[in-house]
């Protein structure tokens, strides 16, 4: 069984036993999360898809880290006018471990 989710912005396709990173999110190490946001649940021979959302359907989580990702250099340059601008960016995330996947 599995499930598309939504959230942060982006889509994932999340199984029960799955880690993942995600956007940040609220909590501590070891909090319980539930996504309602649901957009698509696949049982063995049955598919569901949502317009928008699957009504009823869950995904249960649990956070396993909230951290800061890699330094992605932002570097800005315009040619012959001695111009230069040099930024550094740490998006923080969250990771969390599905635990269960409750369709409708």
């Amino acid at each position: 069984m599995y499930a598309v989710i939504q959230t942060g912005g982006k889509q994932y396709r999340v199984e029960p036993g799955q880690t993942l990173s995600v956007e940040k999110l609220p909590g501590e190490n070891g909090d319980s999360v539930q996504f309602e946001d649901v957009l698509l649940v696949s049982d063995e021979d049955k598919l569901e898809i949502g317009r928008p959302m699957v009504k009823g359907a869950s995904v249960k989580a649990e956070i396993v880290e909230q951290g800061k990702d890699q330094k992605v250099i932002v570097f800005k340059l315009q040619r012959r006018q001695n111009y230069r601008r040099r930024y550094g960016h740490r998006q923080l995330y969250t990771s969390i471990k599905i635990n269960e996947v409750v369709a409708p």
